[in-house]
């Protein structure tokens, strides 16, 4: 697994983490959207009526709120924090017009949580960085309102912006079509070419 930038990682590499799950139970975060619903946030909150409820967006305008439930996850004692790009893929935040900036708002999300992990990471307690990749407004199977490649596409711009930032592993979370699945491991798969790297992926699914 290549390193990006000149940071050292968290934890060495990826066999390091998988080898720490042998030896104890690691604890995620909680909801990142409760969390910022209980800031009860203004529409100016967002930068404006036209990314009113668009949380992904406040990594990259109003970073301090998003590292303040990070830096309360990881008081509490969690091992790992998921950045704040749930619904960061291109095709959902079109429905803000945002879709141009994905690349940069999941990079700014991933940058946010790994300040902080950083920061928290002690010897006899490394911290790790997520990357949620939530299933997006669409589905290929379900609805039939995307495409493979459309979905292909736009969970590698997603995964590509996480990467960049510096998450420690990806998660597709909430999956419930599994076309979407396959299409967003392709996704990424192509961008670990792309950037001659790669990292642990967990697939999260509801039935």
């Amino acid at each position: 697994m290549t390193q990006l930038g000149n940071m050292p990682p968290l934890f060495s590499t990826a066999k390091d983490l998988l080898a720490l799950l042998h030896e104890r139970i690691l604890l995620f975060d909680g909801a990142m959207g409760t969390s910022v619903q209980a800031l009860h946030l203004t529409a100016e909150d967002f930068g404006g009526p036209q990314y009113d409820g668009c949380n992904e967006y406040l990594a990259l305008i109003r970073p301090k709120l998003i590292a303040d439930i990070h830096e309360g996850f990881l008081k509490a004692g969690s091992d790992i924090i998921e950045t704040d790009t749930f619904g960061g893929a291109p095709i959902v935040l079109a429905e803000f017009g945002l879709q141009d900036q994905a690349l940069e708002i999941n990079r700014a999300a991933a940058q946010v949580a790994k300040d902080l992990a950083r920061r928290y990471t002690t010897p006899a307690k490394p911290r790790f960085v997520c990357g949620s990749m939530g299933p997006t407004t669409k589905s290929i199977a379900v609805t039939g309102s995307a495409s493979f490649d459309q979905l292909r596409e736009t969970y590698a711009t997603q995964a590509e912006g996480l990467l960049l930032g510096g998450v420690d592993f990806l998660i597709l979370e909430t999956a419930l079509d599994t076309l979407n699945i396959k299409a967003g491991l392709v996704g990424i798969e192509e961008v670990f070419h792309k950037l001659g790297m790669s990292v642990p992926i967990i697939v999260s699914g509801t039935i």
